[in-house]
């Protein structure tokens, strides 16, 4: 009924698109009726011009309805899963989802890789030998079935008009616009069959939403599309601008969250995977009350409960479970240390520097066509608030290649910031926001 370029021409023009026009745009896109620089132009006109509450649901809802669909209907609303908008050092997917499953939630998740300064978790599980994360939709959902827990990229039936624009949206320099996001995000949650979605959305300069406005807005945005919907959301709004946790790098990232798993770990990170946790697992109605499963989830890591369920997944997708202990970061050819130039307190680490120093050694890509050395990382030993003295260690860098070694290590001395005045951190979790 609608040509491609009538649909543009009034995107063009401010106009706002029914949702006839976005179900045959969507339609097009995901049947490569729609060639690529038409797909871009509506992208960009799209972020030019913005899309309204009603076209972002419709846009949303169409992209969602345009492959396979999960159903976990029969679990009972137990299946839930969660989304964070990235940043430096969040591992917190790899926590989350084995806790939570072992809690007695089945968690599908579908997750990406990094791209820039911010890191993926397809990428850091890929550092575990044999792991696929290029499973077909059957195998997904037989394993979330029967391990309780499973992450994967995104397969081809499920969103794949998302596939396109997902790709697109990068070359086209639109990757900030909120309905675009929102679109993205939610297309594939609800192709998962979900209950309820549980969104981390980072903020300051480790963050793809550096303004904590920004931050709020695209959260709102998330929550009241998806609400329309008929899914269920909560955000939380947390903190990014210092990295999360001790570990930057894939195979680093790993190994902490083995280690958090294990009971230790930094109190940051375990504060936000417990927050996170207990909204899923309040979702799935398995506890009546926060204070139980925050409990819950506090057994699961002091009994083990969660690293075995990590290791039941490893396993269901082709990958070795005896890997938590097969070391991560000392698979690296090199290390060098960075220390403190003059005494003080530690009153920042930027995450963003942290990030782009990483990605310099090859721990991050600038293209999705790079390749990523898994073993390339960062070890941070202070903290903030920190009393340190000239010469003391402030982090480890691990490496295989010298390119690019020397730019990573000036922008990492330059990350650290020591004053005279002892600073109190941030809250890791600022604030919350629900429909």
């Amino acid at each position: 009924m609608f040509s491609a370029r009538e649909i543009l021409a009034k995107k063009r023009d401010g106009g706002e698109l029914s949702d006839e026009q976005i179900r045959a745009l969507v339609r097009g896109i995901a049947t490569d009726a729609v060639p690529d620089y038409q797909v871009s132009a509506f992208l960009m006109a799209a972020w030019i011009n913005g899309l309204s509450r009603a076209e972002t649901v419709a846009l949303t809802r169409e992209m969602a309805d345009c492959g396979r669909r999960m159903d976990f209907g029969d679990l009972g609303g137990r299946a839930v899963d969660k989304h964070s908008t990235g940043g430096v050092g969040d591992k917190v997917s790899l926590i989350v989802a084995p806790l939570v499953a072992s809690c007695g939630a089945f968690v599908p998740m579908i997750a990406g890789r990094g791209l820039g300064f911010t890191g993926g978790t397809l990428d850091k599980l890929e550092s575990i030998p044999g792991l696929r994360t290029d499973l077909d939709a059957d195998r997904f959902e037989r394993i979330v079935r029967e391990v309780g827990c499973c992450i994967c990229g995104q397969t081809r039936d499920l969103a794949p008009a998302d596939r396109r624009t997902y790709a697109l949206r990068d070359a086209t320099g639109t990757v900030e616009s909120i309905p675009l996001i929102t679109a993205s995000i939610l297309s594939k949650k609800l192709a998962e069959g979900i209950a309820g979605l549980v969104l981390d959305v980072k903020t300051g300069a480790g963050s793809l939403m550096g303004d904590v406005g920004r931050a709020r807005d695209l959260a709102e945005s998330i929550a009241g599309v998806g609400g329309d919907l008929g899914l269920r959301v909560e955000a939380v709004l947390t903190d990014m601008d210092r990295p999360l946790g001790r570990m930057v790098g894939n195979a680093c990232e790993v190994a902490e969250a083995v280690q958090m798993l294990r009971g230790g770990g930094d109190d940051r990170l375990l504060e936000v995977c417990v927050e996170i946790g207990s909204r899923m697992l309040l979702f799935a109605s398995v506890f009546d009350s926060r204070e139980e499963c925050e409990q819950a989830l506090t057994r699961a890591v002091g009994s083990g409960g969660g690293l075995e369920k990590l290791q039941a997944m490893v396993a269901a997708q082709g990958g070795d479970p005896s890997f938590p202990d097969a070391g991560a970061w000392e698979n690296a050819a090199d290390s060098q240390v960075v220390k403190a130039q003059y005494k003080g307190y530690l009153q920042r680490i930027d995450a963003r520097a942290v990030g782009s120093a990483v990605m310099r050694i090859g721990a991050g890509r600038s293209t999705a066509e790079d390749a990523v050395d898994h073993a390339a990382g960062l070890e941070i030993h202070a903290g903030i608030g920190d009393y340190v003295g000239a010469g003391d260690r402030l982090a480890a860098l691990h490496y295989n290649r010298a390119e690019g070694l020397e730019e990573a290590m000036g922008m990492l001395q330059a990350a650290f910031v020591i004053g005279e005045e002892p600073v109190e951190p941030l809250p890791v979790v600022l604030e919350e926001v629900r429909r």
